[in-house]
């Protein structure tokens, strides 16, 4: 490979942007010396109006992030010079910060300690690198966590939405990249296109899908958190109905159901990972769309999904219904129990919860299995018929178990 000319590199000690080598050598975590070598391959460009840029800066990361993994500037060259390392498409995208700030300085702008808001950047999901140099525009997000900590929102609180936000944004991120990455970018490369253009290709429908992304972010977060207030209304109703429903700080009491497929590994043996994964989205839509109102999927495992409600009666009779319309295989279990949980990070802990878990294990393939919790309470339209008291893992007394159907001529 030629390598590009010294002249390339502007002698103007410091370039439009604010950028000069040093500043990317030092952002990047490489001495002068080598990321002038990696221009030199041309695996770093150096604008030659500019000098040294943002996209420069995005090469030179991705090619540090290609050293530490263990591949050498020969592999990285081989791969520049046939496709032209494809990575120009990322200036477009990605806009990175420049000009780092330290969580002492940003605890002068914001009035947070710096122990503070490393311990909220740390919850966030920020990066041990990451949160010992903050961006300018992170200065905003801990300006919003002072103005709510001033306003009275407990420290205990924020730090643990700050952890489903940070979870939550992550996943979104990674399904984002992914699903470029597997939908656009290989159905390129595997139409024979070159990685530069199909780099190009990602690029333009990256930087047209970006916007959107953030706006579903905005208005799905809006629909729901009007959703999520008015079911919270309610509840504030009836605890000023029945002073017992008020529980101790971070417990609440709620119906919980698991379902799974069952015979879903015999399933992926038999047919194969694809076919079965197709029978899980299939099985998880169908659940999400025939929810009672009240009632949520709080998250999918494999082929399990673990469901949230308030009204355990609600609950109990959609699964019964759920059974009777879904007659194919793999049949779907589903085992239900009410009961105490500690609510902690977005997610349910406690024993009530381990308890509905080990009870759909019991279940059969087109079951609805509850335990008494349930059963107790007589429900017209469904008829719970006790099968006796089961040893669940993990629990030392028998547990009673129900098995929930629709009575007898409805």
């Amino acid at each position: 490979m030629q390598p590009e000319p010294a002249s390339v590199e502007p002698t103007a000690p410091r370039a439009r942007g604010g950028l000069t080598r040093g500043r990317v050598a030092a952002l990047v975590g490489v001495s002068e010396s080598t990321l002038r070598r990696w221009a030199d391959l041309g695996l770093v460009p150096v604008d030659p109006e500019h000098g040294w840029t943002t996209s420069s800066l995005n090469h030179a990361r991705v090619v540090q992030r290609l050293r530490s993994k263990g591949r050498s500037l020969a592999e990285i060259a081989l791969v520049a010079e046939r496709s032209g390392l494809a990575l120009h498409y990322l200036s477009g995208v990605i806009d990175p910060a420049t000009e780092h700030l330290t969580p002492e300085q940003v605890g002068e702008r914001t009035g947070l300690q710096p122990a503070l808001v490393r311990r909220v950047a740390e919850a966030f999901g920020f990066s041990a690198t990451g949160v010992e140099a903050l961006g300018e525009d992170d200065v905003a997000l801990f300006e919003h966590v002072a103005r709510a900590l001033d306003a009275g929102f407990p420290l205990v609180a924020m730090l643990q939405l700050a952890r489903v936000y940070g979870q939550a944004l992550g996943r979104v991120a990674d399904a984002e990249v992914r699903m470029f990455r597997l939908y656009v970018r290989d159905p390129l490369l595997r139409e024979d296109t070159t990685a530069l253009e199909a780099a190009e290709a990602v690029g333009a429908l990256a930087s047209l899908v970006t916007p959107l992304a953030e706006r579903i972010i905005q208005d799905v977060h809006r629909r729901s958190l009007h959703w999520f207030i008015e079911q919270d209304a309610v509840s504030l109703v009836e605890q000023a109905l029945d002073a017992e429903s008020l529980l101790g700080l971070g417990r609440l009491r709620v119906a919980i159901a698991f379902a799974d497929l069952a015979g879903y590994t015999r399933l992926t043996e038999e047919q194969g990972d694809e076919e079965a994964v197709e029978a899980v989205e299939r099985f998880v839509d169908a659940v999400d769309s025939s929810l009672p109102d009240d009632a949520r999927i709080l998250k999918t495992i494999g082929d399990e999904v673990m469901v949230i409600g308030d009204d355990a009666a609600a609950l109990v009779e959609w699964a019964v219904g759920f059974q009777e319309r879904h007659r194919e295989e793999p049949r779907p279990r589903i085992g239900i129990h009410e009961g105490e949980v500690l609510f902690r990070d977005g997610d349910y802990f406690g024993r009530e919860v381990n308890k509905a878990a080990r009870v759909v294990a019991r279940a059969g393939g087109g079951e609805v299995l509850t335990t008494e919790e349930i059963a107790a309470r007589p429900r017209r339209d469904v008829a719970f018929t006790p099968i006796g008291a089961v040893r669940l893992k993990g629990f030392r007394d028998p547990t009673a178990l129900y098995v929930a159907t629709r009575p007898a001529g409805r």
